[in-house]
C-alpha cells in the first residue's frame, strides 16, 4: 500500500533539478523527463522512483515468464529495463558479440519512494513502512542549491572516444547487408556500431544535464542501478498501454536541423517527401501492425498516423502511430513479448534480420536498442526506445554509445554512415 500525498511546486523546472540531484544518493534511480514536449499520449511532466523495496534481476534466459509473474504478484508502480538480448527468451537467437559493459539482460525494482509532476502540481507516493519521511524528504529537496547539483566525487577522466568499426569497414558491412536484401533474405535491417572510452571517470548527473539540454528529448531518462548508468535523450516511443489501449510510435527517418528557418524548412520538407524514408517507415509501421495484432481484439490494429514530420533539437523525425485494443485474454508483459525488440530496431522480416545484423555488428547491444520504462498498479506502461543514449559502467569504468540506421535496397553506404555520425553528434558533444 502507499501513500499519496498533494503539493504545490513554484517553480517547477527547479524542482526537477533538485529531485534528480537529491534521488543520487540511492542504489536505484529511474528519472523520467519528457521536457515539455508536446505529445498526444503523455503522463506527466517527470517522475522519479528510487530505492527498491524489491527487485527482479535476470539473465535473458525465461525473462518474459519471471516478469510476468513479478508484476502479477507485485500489483505496484515497478520501473526498470529489457535489453535488447531478450530477443533470445523469445526466439532461438544467440548473442556472443562483445560486451564492455556488462549490464543484467532485464532489471526491474518497485520503489519505496515516487514523485510524479505535472504542470506545477506534484503528487508523493510512499509505501506505508516509510510515510513518516515525507514532509522531511520534500524539505531537504526544496533547499537543495543549484550549485550543488554537480557533485564531482573526483577529477573526470573522459578516456578518449574511440569507433568500434572503421569507415571503411562499415561500408563493407552495409554491402554485405545489401547482398542480403538483394537475395531475399530481408527488406530493411538496422544496423547499428559503437563508440567507447576505456578506464573512463565520468559524473554521470553533469553528462545526462548536459544531453538533456542539447537534446531536450520527450523521452529523457536518467537510471542507475548502484555503478550502472543510463543517460538517455530519446526520442522514440516504443510502446504504452492506456486501458486497454496499446501504442506504439516508431521512428523511421532522419533529417539535419539547421540554424537559419529556410534551410532547416527545406531540411524537413525534404524528409516529409523522401522515397527511401517514407519507404523505410512504411515498412516499419507494417511491422509494428503486425506485432500488435497477436495481443489484439480483431479488426482493432490502426494506424493513427503515418510517416509524421516532428522536429526535435538536434534532429527532423518522421514518426507513424499505430494503436490496437487490448484482448482480454492476454497480460501487460504479453504484449511486450509479442512486439519485441522494437520493430524500428530490428528490421523486416525480424528474425532473419536479428540472425544478419549478429553476425555483422561487432559488439553486444545490450540495453542500446532495448526499453526503459514503467508499469503502473493497474498494469498500464510506458517505454521508450534506449536511442540516442550514452551507457556507463562506473566499476570497471567503461562508456559506450551506439548509433545505427536502417538499411533498405536504396541504401548508400556513405550516406548511411554519415547517419550514423549525425545521430552520434550529440553524445559525442557531451563526452568531449
Amino acid at each position: 500500500m502507499r501513500v499519496s500525498i498533494h503539493k504545490n511546486i513554484a517553480n517547477p523546472k527547479l524542482f526537477r533539478e533538485q529531485l534528480l540531484s537529491w534521488a543520487q544518493q540511492f542504489r536505484e534511480v529511474v528519472f523520467l523527463d519528457s521536457n515539455l514536449y508536446p505529445q498526444h499520449y503523455s503522463n506527466f511532466d517527470c517522475v522519479l522512483a528510487v530505492d527498491a523495496f524489491t527487485s527482479l534481476k535476470t539473465d535473458y534466459y525465461n525473462a518474459f515468464e519471471d516478469l510476468k509473474q513479478y508484476q502479477q504478484n507485485t500489483k505496484d508502480w515497478l520501473f526498470g529495463y529489457l535489453s535488447y538480448d531478450l530477443k533470445n527468451d523469445i526466439e532461438k537467437l544467440h548473442s556472443n558479440n562483445f560486451d564492455g559493459l556488462n549490464f543484467p539482460d532485464l532489471f526491474f525494482f518497485q520503489p519505496k519512494k515516487l514523485f510524479i509532476l505535472k504542470g506545477n502540481q506534484l503528487e508523493i507516493q510512499y509505501l506505508m513502512m516509510c510515510d513518516d519521511e515525507v514532509e522531511e524528504d520534500f524539505d531537504v529537496i526544496a533547499e537543495i542549491q543549484n550549485e550543488t547539483f554537480v557533485t564531482l566525487s573526483g577529477p573526470e577522466v573522459s578516456g578518449e572516444v574511440k569507433q568500434r568499426i572503421s569507415k571503411d569497414l562499415y561500408i563493407q558491412k552495409v554491402n554485405k547487408m545489401l547482398e542480403h536484401i538483394h537475395i531475399g533474405n530481408m527488406y530493411e535491417a538496422n544496423f547499428c556500431m559503437e563508440f567507447y572510452a576505456e578506464n573512463a571517470i565520468i559524473n554521470p548527473l553533469e553528462k545526462f544535464q548536459k544531453l538533456n539540454e542539447i537534446s531536450q528529448a520527450p523521452f529523457a531518462v536518467f537510471f542507475k542501478n548502484n555503478t550502472q548508468y543510463l543517460l538517455s535523450a530519446s526520442p522514440e516511443r516504443y510502446i504504452t498501454k492506456v486501458g486497454d489501449k496499446i501504442i506504439s510510435q516508431p521512428i523511421k527517418g532522419t533529417s539535419k536541423r539547421f540554424s537559419d528557418p529556410i534551410e532547416d524548412e527545406k531540411s524537413k520538407n525534404i524528409l516529409t517527401t523522401d522515397i527511401k524514408e517514407r519507404a523505410e517507415n512504411i515498412m516499419i509501421t507494417d511491422l509494428v501492425r503486425n506485432d500488435l495484432s497477436h495481443t489484439a481484439q480483431k479488426g482493432s490494429v490502426e494506424v493513427e498516423e503515418l510517416c509524421g514530420v516532428y522536429s526535435f533539437l538536434q534532429v527532423h523525425q518522421m514518426i507513424s502511430t499505430v494503436t490496437s485494443k487490448l484482448d482480454p485474454q492476454y497480460s501487460p508483459v504479453d504484449v511486450l513479448k509479442t512486439t519485441f525488440p522494437m520493430g524500428s530496431m530490428t528490421g523486416a522480416p525480424k528474425i532473419s534480420v536479428m540472425e544478419i545484423v549478429e553476425n555483422l555488428e561487432e559488439t553486444k547491444r545490450g540495453l542500446y536498442s532495448g526499453a526503459i520504462g514503467y508499469f503502473t498498479p493497474e498494469g498500464d506502461f510506458d517505454f521508450n526506445v534506449v536511442i540516442r543514449s550514452i551507457l556507463y559502467n562506473q566499476e570497471n569504468k567503461y562508456v559506450s554509445f551506439s548509433v545505427g540506421s536502417a538499411i533498405t535496397s536504396l541504401s548508400i553506404p556513405e550516406k548511411e554512415y554519415e547517419e550514423c555520425l549525425l545521430k552520434a553528434k550529440a553524445m559525442h558533444e557531451v563526452l568531449r
